[in-house]
């Protein structure tokens, strides 16, 4: 994985386990219950930053976890809850669900946020199961264990202007000419392993932001090269500029790389038909009739060449202006058309459980009952008994007794072996 994505493991903290406590006085010597409710767990949330610009710091580190939640106390106090966990990611991150490839969140904005994994509920101490009728309970909930799930970052750059074109075509000498940006400039493939991005000013109340993006080479859309990572960042750009090296240093033809480039993008739903401009590089070591015959070449194909010298800032200027008044050009995205009315479909909601014979034991499988005994301590008859009147009012000893299972039956419900009472 490079510094433009990382593959992580996020889990929720586990919510506190509840209290069995009575309160004893010399007037109420057996007590009355007091056990409090453990605290929730924390939660994983990833907050946009721009005070980080990759996802250096999670190589280090791929695993994390917000903290748990304190298991309550005497006198019904609760247990603290957990602290949240947030994690700083550039702004521009997609984030997926690595399992099933989901999109979770789109990170755009600075401070904006997505809770990737919440904390587990607190488990209730047995205050909260006292009734008129079961005044003494010794009956407590485990609290629930947090949400885990690996994620799958992307970054995608912000940019108003992508510099694209081969490596060695002068991208990080333009930005450096053009910007406060001082990228590392040097002469061989890959120079640019992760995105500049720098502030160019039009004038003095006139700016826009421009990316220096990995070189291209062919195949990159079938990942040759740096491949889709090139890709994925030129598809925040708002407008392309398309740089080629016309003093062929490399030994290449500006225009054939640029066809070149121009399949690679057309490989991309997104970038296909992106606005972009064009501009010949290194004029520096031209005389001005080479130049001229080059961008005479480029406007028999009706591609507008500007040339330049990212060197010594020949038509940098005028280029910078040229790529102003084409973003002027670009209609603001404006929010995606709502639908006009809502279909519905009633669909028929699954049963709450149901009851099976596998491997010759009766198995009992449905989220809300397997969540009921995950959770309840069952060390105590109290708790025992207090399920099974969970149970039959839930329906599922009556389904027992209609499958035939008799009292003294082993029966698993959420990974857990009870014997039915029948």
């Amino acid at each position: 994985m490079g510094f433009d994505e990382a593959v992580i493991h996020v889990s929720g903290g586990k919510g506190g386990d509840g209290l069995i406590s009575f309160a004893r006085t010399r007037h109420n010597p057996r007590g009355s219950p007091d056990g409090g409710r453990g605290g929730d767990g924390g939660s994983v949330i990833l907050r946009a930053s721009r005070s980080v610009n990759t996802f250096a710091h999670f190589h280090p580190q791929v695993h994390f976890r917000a903290e748990d939640g304190a298991p309550g106390g005497p006198n019904n106090a609760q247990g603290k809850r957990g602290e949240d966990l947030v994690i700083l990611v550039p702004v521009g991150t997609v984030v997926r669900d690595l399992a099933t490839g989901a999109l979770l969140a789109d990170l755009v904005a600075e401070g904006q946020e997505v809770v990737v994994a919440r904390g587990g509920r607190g488990g209730r101490g047995n205050k909260a199961f006292a009734s008129s009728a079961r005044r003494a309970p010794r009956i407590r909930e485990f609290g629930e264990p947090g949400e885990a799930r690996w994620l799958k970052l992307e970054l995608r750059l912000l940019a108003d202007v992508g510099i694209i074109g081969f490596p060695n075509v002068g991208k990080s000498s333009l930005l450096s000419r053009v910007s406060d940006k001082k990228p590392k400039v040097a002469a061989y493939p890959f120079t640019t392993l992760t995105p500049n991005l720098g502030v160019v000013r039009v004038d003095e109340f006139a700016s826009f932001v421009m990316a220096d993006l990995p070189g291209l080479i062919e195949g990159a859309h079938e990942g040759r090269g740096l491949g889709d990572k090139f890709l994925r960042h030129a598809t925040r750009a708002k407008l392309l500029l398309h740089l080629v090296d016309l003093a062929r240093v490399e030994g290449r033809d500006p225009l054939s790389d640029y066809f070149a480039i121009r399949r690679e993008l057309a490989a991309w739903e997104e970038l296909r038909a992106k606005p972009e401009v064009v501009a010949g590089n290194k004029i520096d070591l031209l005389t001005p009739e080479q130049v001229a015959r080059e961008v005479e070449r480029f406007a028999r194909e009706g591609i507008v060449l500007h040339p330049i010298s990212a060197h010594t800032g020949q038509g940098v200027r005028e280029l910078i202006r040229v790529l102003w008044q084409k973003l002027q050009e670009i209609p603001p995205e404006g929010p995606a058309e709502r639908p006009r009315y809502r279909e519905w479909q009633l669909t028929p909601e699954p049963p709450p459980f149901a009851v099976a014979v596998e491997g010759g034991r009766v198995v009992v499988r449905g989220p809300a009952v397997e969540a009921l005994v995950r959770r309840l301590d069952l060390s105590t008859p109290d708790a025992r008994e207090y399920l099974w009147e969970e149970l039959e009012r839930l329906g599922v000893v009556r389904a027992l007794r209609r499958q035939g299972v008799a009292a003294g039956t082993p029966v698993v419900i959420g990974g857990k072996t009870l014997e039915f009472v029948g």
